[in-house]
């Protein structure tokens, strides 16, 4: 399966589902991440994203769904079926996925039984005609040749097989015409662990023989067949035994019978020179030393049936261990696997040749001593005596290549270059080891270096292990020479060849694998190969510049005989003219024969796994139980040690796997029970991942009762061959299996799954994950209500990408996302949301002691002012007043558990890691088992859960806020060992209830405190502002609403108070320093105002507008502090309506008029977008309102969350109950306490690199521009003069006018820079000509011509500085007129002598 991965193709899963943005393209962007983490709390089990009921989330029942599961576990709706439709099966090529079933009509299109799906334009279309006429209950798409294997219950165009040809757009059937007999219904297609060949199971029957033809039982067509011999030991290649020392004694008188190596490979029957006797009347001892290692896997041995003589009893010990082994091998007239040790028993039956007896293990062994022990007649004798190997070998020395018996060829081996022998002794004593060795030089390529092929003669196919000997380099005294080589095994069949490196460095002998996997067997047109080079890149360094090769053995280990494999020559075989074989069949894939199933197959087309067949058939009691009975064959599964394990609905009454039930394996050439006899119900699917079978069905325990937790599913533990339970199983009938990502998937007709303890059930309607990393059952991603018959990977793990899934079934309800009352949100690809849904499974809550029954300790502690807390009109708060008649606040849905009412965040200082707190009406299971209730810290990194320490909350939590390392919880709850009545404080950091000092909440007569808002100013962080239904606060009166100041711990009042109940609290003005409490209230002196404010500054409160609306108000949304900017949500006065108003700072007014009477709003908030959407006068285009709750509306129908512009509404999120019901949103909560809704928008990266460039231009313009003004002043004085060019040399220049530009401008950076040319103490050009060494230049100086150049007119007397007094000549660059006093006149070209340059003036 891949490793049994059925379904598994490399397509992305892109390609192969449209994406679920293009179901969201009309959705808002909201901006998650500038609101820092989000989460969405709720009462749901299911939730997706929709624009305008784009997704589907109620189904018809009665027809079947197929759905895409993506690699995040999301859920999208394919397609459906007609009424009374089934899917069973599907599997994809390339972008084109096929589904198989019972129907007529999928996604609206006509397809009978099997269509198509393609990604590509995201619709159904039927395959044609012609195609099966009834029920397809498997399809296996054969990527390698593109065609579509379809199995089921039809007759046309194959009985039970077809095959559809995706190129030429038909259907055939197989090549091997179909299956028929019994019920004649393939129920699975699966390919065997090597993928060469095609498993067909189901209720069929088969037949081998072809009229004379004898049949191949023996798995090797070169050895006689003998019921004493398995197909599996019969593989096995017997060791070459002509050049050990045998010693046979006492051995017989006779001539004719006392030559023991003539029984070694006997030439002829039994009889004069081909059998061997003992002395007459005495046990016998055959000692075999072969003096080397020897890898054997078991006996040998044929009895003698001369004169009623014969051998009944022996044992064997292996040398050099001493070791009386024990043995298996099959009983021939039961079948049954038996063991033995001493004595094992040696049948007398001439139709029984010979029995193999096997070691439990390959060994290691230089001999054995066979004792006879036990004999009939005159004494023991033997006809045949064989050392089986452990499958195949060669060896590197010729010489020991010696032909084996049965063996029509023996192994062989060839190289190049130049090879010498060696020997070392070993740890056994007396034995040597020989090998070939080779130098090479080093720097030398593959291709040039030594090489050496073994050909080891393979009698059978099957799966095989390779490994090749490698001596250690400490007996051989060669370490510094070994190096590493190239090893390339061609195991034929068409399969690619294997090349590893590996090292010979090794200081003790090893054995090292370099192949696993099927070997075809040796003929005369084909033998494997395994070859030996110097590798490309060597290890270590050599010695004297050369490496050396080893060359050993190679042994092949035979792990299965179970394998697609051609039968090579004809041999002997069994008597009998045709065998039948029940509900299993193999096929090679690369198999160009045409033959008739139907009919009786010939003996050359029977593959090893046939031989399952032939074993079912007879176990199973033949045709008369097969015909009448519903026995079948549903899964095959092939392990990498070659075992088959069969699954399906059977009881086997006879062979060695009787009594077994419903599974059974196949190894070794037998079948063979699991432990405790299978399972007590029928086996609908395998799955298996390494050394993990994993199965489902409709079974709960094992057959002899061991395991009451394998309800439905269970794992087989290869390893430790034992079962092991899925926590403890599910409540129903598992009916498909996939793995991915480290998840078991399983679909079937079940409501719960159960942890370890069977009484803790979780729901799951039909669709479950178990996560085997933690061994616990895990949040499958997506949400479904349904009957599930099928779930197939239909893309592998590759280019970082996971898997992606298909599942099919009678749908009821189906979401998006499948999470327990909380998800977490963030902007996605493209900025779509990107939803994680809750890591764990929420649960009910659990029946609990009463309120009413906790008794409540009340605390009176002296208050101490806040800093802001108002002063309180002590007369005022007093006095007796007439409460008004207010109306009931609406009953809030109903918040069905598991509910997450509230959440919070919370970054643990310690670890720096932001957790989750969540509140509401649940339960969860925490890693230990316990059962814990309504508050938890999840920890999305981990998908952990964990409970608040100490006590727990007795109650509904609905509100949580956390303050630096506190938690404060509000609700209806009490806390056993406190005080607590619907408000909490806990310490995050010390994990324990920080309740010492805090009072109590007290009712009203006769009610009981419910608290529904926890909250604080963003400008005074330690005022937490309690809000509900409530009386008082210890000895504080403050009805409805109190403060909490954290750093004093003490209860005040706001101002004169209110009256009523509290829903909802939110904050506006500039510093959050007014307060809006909406619910159902009216001030102190009994003003309704459903909606009221509490100004800090002055204590007072006030309503908010006029008494206009129509009722009790259950949320309140400020847009970003603007305290004329309001919107309100509750209901009609008498509860008949629901109602959404906007407050613009004057008026109240109805916006909402489209929602309908069953709407009930649990929060309102704006949220930021990172579109726009069309400008209106309540909401700015770069927001929205999110109204959350259960919403029903006339322009959508339901939903649980809605984006309201302004105009109109959006539906937004979808939810469902696990009972299918619809879901409650109960609000959005989010990390940060404030954000911005201004949009930041950044230019194109192409655009910010042509804005650096225009700077830098521009920069460089405005340097330019500077010099020439420089320049330009600096000659406002200057004069023309007419000189004679004849007084100046050639080779001056200084006539040259105007200088450049860059000149100029190099001047007056110098002088920027270098600050003013004429300072002092600068050395003069003597100093200079002194100094050793280079000079440093004026990087702005003159070009070393035979005068100073002046660039700009400063320049001329920057060459002399202070210093010795010296001369220097000069020529005057511009003419002078000298007029003042102590000037003198200059013409252009003049010559003068530069005394001294360093007056600043």
């Amino acid at each position: 399966m891949g490793v049994c991965r059925l379904l598994c193709v490399l397509v992305a899963s892109a390609f192969l589902f449209p994406s679920h943005n293009g179901a969201l393209a009309g959705l808002p962007l909201v901006d998650f991440d500038r609101m820092g983490t989000v989460g969405i709390t709720g009462s749901f089990a299911g939730l997706g994203l929709s624009d305008n009921n784009t997704i589907s989330t109620v189904f018809d029942s009665s027809t079947a769904t197929v759905l895409s599961r993506s690699a995040d576990g999301s859920l999208t709706a394919l397609g459906s079926t007609d009424v009374g439709g089934r899917i069973a099966a599907g599997c994809v090529l390339g972008d084109v996925y096929y589904i198989g079933g019972t129907f007529t009509t999928i996604g609206g299109v006509s397809a009978n039984n099997v269509a198509s799906y393609a990604s590509a334009t995201g619709s159904f279309s039927g395959l044609g005609s012609g195609g099966p006429d009834a029920s397809v209950n498997a399809l296996f798409c054969d990527v390698a040749n593109n065609r579509v294997w379809v199995g089921g219950k039809f007759s046309s165009p194959g009985p039970s097989v077809a095959i559809w040809s995706p190129q030429s757009s038909q259907w055939s059937p197989p090549p091997f015409g179909g299956l028929s007999g019994a019920a004649a219904e393939v129920l699975s297609i699966s390919p065997n662990y090597s993928s060469s060949g095609l498993f067909f199971s189901g209720s069929f029957i088969t037949t081998f023989g072809n009229g004379s033809a004898s049949l191949n039982a023996t798995n090797n067509p070169n050895v006689p067949y003998s019921p004493g011999a398995s197909p599996f030991s019969s593989s096995l290649v017997p060791i070459p035994l002509q050049n050990a020392q045998i010693i046979a004694e006492p051995s017989s008188t006779d001539p004719n019978y006392d030559n023991i190596d003539a029984i070694l490979c006997p030439s002829g029957s039994d009889g004069p020179g081909h059998t061997w006797f003992a002395e007459d009347g005495d046990a016998a001892v055959i000692t075999v030393r072969a003096f080397s290692l020897l890898s054997a896997r078991g006996i040998r041995l044929g009895n003698t049936f001369l004169d009623g003589r014969g051998t009944t009893g022996f044992s064997v010990t292996t040398i050099p261990d001493n070791t009386v082994r024990t043995l298996s091998y099959i009983d021939p007239t039961t079948g049954a696997n038996l063991t033995c040790t001493n004595p094992c028993p040696l049948l007398d039956t001439s139709s029984i040749p010979y029995q193999d007896f096997l070691f439990d293990e390959v060994l290691d062994i230089t001999g054995f001593q066979l004792t006879l022990s036990q004999w009939q007649g005159a004494g023991p004798g033997l006809h045949i005596l064989q050392l089986l190997s452990s499958g195949a070998f060669a060896s590197a020395i010729a010489s020991n290549n010696t032909e084996s018996c049965y063996a029509p060829i023996a192994s062989n081996v060839s190289f190049t270059g130049k090879w010498t022998q060696k020997e070392a002794a070993t740890d056994i004593p007396a034995t040597v080891e020989a090998v070939l060795v080779s130098t090479v030089s080093v720097g030398t390529t593959p291709p040039d270096s030594p090489s050496m092929t073994w050909m080891p003669y393979v009698s059978a196919s099957g799966d095989y292990e390779v490994y090749m000997v490698i001596p250690g380099c400490t007996e051989f005294q060669d370490c510094a020479l070994r190096t590493s080589v190239q090893v390339t095994v061609f195991p034929g069949g068409g399969l690619q060849p294997s090349v590893s490196t590996i090292s010979q460095q090794n200081s003790e002998d090893e054995s090292t694998l370099v192949y696993r996997g099927p070997i075809v067997p040796s003929s005369p047109d084909f033998v494997t190969t395994i070859s030996m080079t110097l590798s490309a890149k060597p290890n270590g360094a050599g010695q004297n510049g050369e490496y050396e090769l080893v060359a050993g053995d190679v042994q092949l280990v035979l792990t299965n005989a179970n394998i697609t494999g051609g039968i090579i020559g004809g041999g002997n075989a069994t008597d009998v003219n045709s065998t039948n074989g029940f509900g299993l069949f193999e096929w090679p894939l690369t198999s160009k024969s045409t033959v008739n199933a139907t009919s009786i197959l010939s003996n050359a087309t029977e593959t090893s796994i046939d031989g399952i067949a032939f074993a079912l058939f007879m176990a199973m009691g033949g045709d008369v139980s097969l015909t009448s009975g519903n026995s079948h064959i549903s899964a095959v599964g092939q392990h990498s040690s070659g075992t088959v394990f069969i699954g399906g609905n059977f009881n086997l009454s006879s062979g060695s796997a009787s009594g077994v039930a419903n599974i059974v394996t196949f190894k070794d050439g037998v079948l063979t029970s699991l432990p405790s006899d299978g399972l007590n119900g029928a086996v609908t699917s395998l799955y298996i991942v390494e050394d993990m079978v994993y199965v489902g069905g409709a079974f709960d325990d094992t057959v002899s009762p061991s395991n009451a937790a394998l309800k439905g599913v269970a794992m087989f533990d290869v390893q430790q061959n034992k079962w092991v339970s899925l926590g403890a199983g599910v409540n129903g009938v598992v009916t498909s299996l996939d793995y991915s990502d480290n998840l078991l998937l399983l679909t079937g007709n079940f409501t719960e799954v159960y942890a370890a303890d069977a009484s803790i059930g979780r729901s799951a309607m039909g669709f479950a994950a178990w996560n085997n990393g933690i061994s616990s059952w895990a949040n499958s991603g997506g949400f479904l209500v349904g009957n599930m018959t099928f779930v197939g990977n239909v893309s592998s793990v590759g280019d970082g990408q996971s898997q992606s899934q298909l599942i099919a079934g009678n749908v009821n309800v189906s979401a998006q996302y499948g999470s327990t009352g909380f998800v977490l949100v963030q902007n996605g690809a493209g900025g779509s949301p990107q939803v994680a849904p809750l890591g764990v499974q929420l649960d009910s809550v659990v029946p609990t002691t009463s309120v009413s029954n906790v008794q409540r300790r009340h605390s009176h502690l002296r208050r101490s002012a806040a800093s802001w807390v108002p002063k309180i009109n002590v007369l005022r708060l007093f006095r007796r007043e007439t409460s008004p008649a207010l109306a009931p606040l609406p009953a809030a849905p109903a918040p069905l558990a598991p509910a997450v009412l509230s959440g919070a965040f919370w970054t643990n200082s310690s670890s720096s890691q932001e957790m989750v707190i969540l509140g509401g009406n649940f339960t969860f299971s925490s890693t230990s088992g316990s059962v814990y209730q309504n508050v938890a810290i999840y920890d999305n990194a981990t998908a952990s859960i964990k409970p608040l320490q100490g006590s727990q909350i007795n109650g509904t939590v609905r509100d949580l806020l956390v303050q630096g390392d506190y938690l404060y919880i509000g609700g209806e709850f009490t806390l056993e060992g406190t005080n607590a009545d619907g408000f909490a404080i806990y310490d995050l950091a010390t994990e324990q209830w920080a309740m010492s000092g805090v009072e109590a909440l007290q009712p009203s007569s006769g009610t009981s405190v419910v608290v529904r808002s926890v909250t604080t100013s963003p400008s005074q962080s330690n005022i937490i502002v309690v809000a509900g239904s409530f009386a008082q606060a210890g000895s504080i009166a403050c009805r409805s609403i109190c403060f909490y100041d954290a750093s004093t711990e003490q209860w005040s009042a706001l101002g004169n108070g209110i009256q009523g109940d509290v829903t909802s609290v939110s904050y506006a003005g500039d510093d959050w320093s007014t307060i809006i409490a909406a619910g159902s209230i009216a001030l102190a002196d009994n003003t309704p105002a459903n909606v009221a404010t509490f100004i800090l500054s002055n204590s007072t409160w006030a309503t908010m507008g006029d008494d206009s609306l129509p009722g009790p108000v259950t949320a309140v949304a400020v847009n970003d502090g603007n305290i004329s900017s309001v919107f309100v949500a509750g209901r009609t006065s008498d509860g008949t309506s629901a109602f959404l108003y906007y407050w613009d700072g004057q008026v109240w007014a109805a916006v909402g008029s489209t929602l309908e009477p069953s709407t009930d709003v649990m929060q309102l908030i704006m949220v930021p977008l990172q579109n726009t959407h069309a400008a209106n006068s309540i909401i700015q285009s770069d927001r929205m309102l999110m109204v959350s709750g259960y919403l029903a509306d006339t322009s959508f129908g339901n939903a649980s969350s809605a984006l309201f512009d302004g105009e109109t509404f959006i539906p937004y999120i979808v939810s469902e109950t696990t009972s299918g019901l619809p879901g409650i949103v109960s609000g959005l909560v989010y990390s940060l306490a404030s954000f911005s809704f201004t949009q930041t928008h950044f230019l194109a990266t192409g655009v910010v690199i042509l804005i650096s460039i225009a700077i830098a231009a521009g920069i460089v313009f405005l340097l330019a521009l500077i010099g020439i003004l420089w320049t330009l002043f600096s000659r406002r004085d200057d004069k023309l003069v007419k000189y004679d060019a004849v007084d100046v040399p050639d080779d001056d220049d200084s006539t040259h006018r105007p200088s450049s530009l860059l000149a100029h401008i190099n001047a007056a950076t110098r002088t920027t820079i270098l600050g003013d040319p004429l300072q002092h103490n600068q050395p003069t050009e003597k100093d200079r000509d002194n100094v050793a060494g280079p000079v440093d230049q004026d990087p702005f100086g003159p070009d070393g011509s035979n005068y100073v150049r002046a660039e700009t007119p400063s320049d001329a007397v920057i060459g002399i500085m202070n210093g010795e007094e010296t001369s220097r000549p000069a020529y005057a660059r511009y003419s002078f007129d000298g007029v003042g006093e102590g000037e003198l006149p200059l013409s252009v070209g003049q010559e003068i002598e530069v005394l001294d340059d360093g007056d600043a003036a």
